[in-house]
């Protein structure tokens, strides 16, 4: 007898276990303080790498909205220390414009409650260099055991954000850097 109720105790013990660390995505509030930007310029003559894992991101589940800031200067993995003065001086002009920032909305109509892989698009505004521009960010969300992990790619043209690049260098610095954004978005407390 005493068999079958510490069998049935540790059942049970067992049973909210799994239930607590499958718990869906309640709507709210979600952030991250340490996500990972990287960005590439592949350019004929050099190719030019950097990350950053100073992200700080937010999805309100309930309004589908969506946004990020990374601090500029926080870019490490440079080929050189004059590439990375380079990349801060002379086309982030770090001293001017500190940060980089998107404020947007998830287009498709998902139900982030329930756990699964999705596909979306965000459509906003990208902040960079002082400049504006509205830009639809491809990506993936995964919700599973109360988090969401964000994997999205964007690239950004140097022209639209009136990122200069002289022509002397013109083959060491693509004209278009991908992006890429990971973060683990955790319910906000």
């Amino acid at each position: 007898m005493a068999k079958k109720n510490i069998f049935r105790f540790a059942s049970v013990i067992l049973l909210i276990l799994v239930c607590v660390s499958f718990r869906p995505v309640e709507a709210g509030i979600f952030t991250s303080q340490n996500g990972k930007v990287k960005f590439v310029s592949e350019a004929p003559l050099e190719l030019i790498k950097a990350e950053s894992e100073k992200l700080i991101s937010v999805i309100d589940v309930a309004k589908r909205s969506f946004a990020f800031s990374i601090i500029v200067e926080s870019f490490e993995g440079f080929n050189s220390p004059l590439q990375k003065e380079h990349f801060r001086e002379n086309y982030m002009e770090t001293n001017k414009y500190k940060t980089t920032t998107f404020k947007g909305k998830i287009i498709e109509e998902i139900d982030l409650s329930k756990e699964g892989t999705y596909n979306i698009r965000a459509k906003g505004t990208l902040d960079l260099h002082g400049v504006q521009k509205e830009k639809i960010i491809k990506g993936k969300l995964i919700v599973k055991s109360g988090s969401i992990e964000m994997d999205a790619k964007m690239d950004v043209p140097l022209e639209e954000h009136n990122i200069k690049v002289p022509k002397v260098v013109n083959q060491k610095i693509s004209q278009i850097i991908s992006v890429e954004i990971k973060a683990t978005l955790l319910p906000k407390k």
